[in-house]
């Protein structure tokens, strides 16, 4: 018996196997650092919270742009608690001084807090993240143990504590309040950075560097930690907003900036007398420290997604 198979195939010029397989070489693959930029230009979350930021920048730089009235000058108790005027578009507070120019001029000290409060977070925290995580041993079990009880000492019970000191309750400044924000909230950072180093040290990348001769310092420093700054970067976004909360927080308590400094937390402290009579003075400054905190908390999400691995191998 004998059987006829058909076999079909296709004509070559039906399927261009190498138009189809083809691969783009005249492009460069994105780094994690493009990608990521790429990705955040396409986020209305990351455009709106970046626009955010840069006005209250520009308001913090150049306050004098946005109002004429000094903040502590003029103010007359004939106007206490009045509504708003010309001029004067949020009326007074309890002691006839201008809401808006408070507000305006509040944001100088707020942000000025919370940047160099992250600042000296990231030079603490990322130095001795690096060390424990690069070197482990006796380095990492040490700054370990210091860092727990750094942890179990809660920001404002810390801070209560530590302003009592002569030194610091006799000379209340923004560097003062810089200084006990960044002693008790270095160890989280630390243990985000001592995290990402022991996942990068390991790589191929680092073997091979220190294969060719580099010191383990010098890997630690030109190839570990640009790799592992992804982690870091993301979480001194997040923590910008914490620490002008934290800010807010002691100077309403009364341990954080003087009087004489003009800051949100002192602006609601000072309000709590007219909260039966004139609640809106309250709310302005309290406004204006939550959208600060929730720009850089929307700016800390887009940057964590883009930054995400899983998210790049989608």
């Amino acid at each position: 018996m004998t059987s006829n198979k058909n076999h079909f195939v296709a004509p070559i010029d039906e399927t261009p196997l190498q138009a189809t397989d083809a691969v783009k070489t005249d492009q460069a693959p994105l780094s994690l650092w493009a990608d990521a930029w790429r990705k955040l230009r396409r986020r209305p979350l990351f455009i709106i919270s970046a626009l955010l930021i840069l006005a209250l920048v520009v308001i913090a730089l150049f306050p004098g742009l946005f109002t004429s009235t000094p903040p502590n000058e003029g103010c007359e108790l004939a106007n206490s608690e009045g509504g708003p005027t010309a001029g004067h578009p949020f009326g007074f507070t309890f002691q006839g001084c201008d809401v808006y120019s408070r507000v305006i001029h509040g944001t100088q000290a707020s942000l000025s807090v919370g940047l160099l409060s992250v600042l000296c977070v990231l030079v603490i925290g990322v130095t001795l993240g690096a060390l424990a995580g690069y070197y482990g041993g006796w380095i990492d079990a040490v700054l370990a143990r210091l860092g727990d009880i750094f942890f179990a000492l809660p920001l404002v019970l810390g801070a209560l504590v530590i302003t009592q000191l002569p030194v610091f309750r006799e000379n209340k400044s923004v560097w003062t309040v810089v200084f006990v924000i960044s002693l008790l909230a270095w160890p989280q950072m630390a243990r985000i950075t001592r995290g990402a180093v022991i996942e990068v040290r390991n790589s191929d990348f680092v073997t091979a560097a220190r294969a060719l001769g580099v010191s383990k310092f010098g890997a630690l420093i030109r190839h570990v930690l640009p790799n592992a700054l992804a982690p870091i970067i993301v979480l001194a976004t997040l923590e910008l907003g914490v620490f002008i909360v934290a800010e807010a927080t002691l100077s309403f308590l009364g341990i954080g900036l003087p009087q004489s400094i003009m800051s949100w937390g002192n602006d609601i402290a000072g309000a709590q007398a007219s909260i039966r009579t004139r609640p809106e003075i309250m709310l302005y400054p309290a406004a204006a420290l939550s959208i600060t905190v929730l720009s850089f908390i929307m700016l800390g999400d887009a940057v964590r997604d883009a930054l995400d691995p899983k998210s790049r191998q989608r």
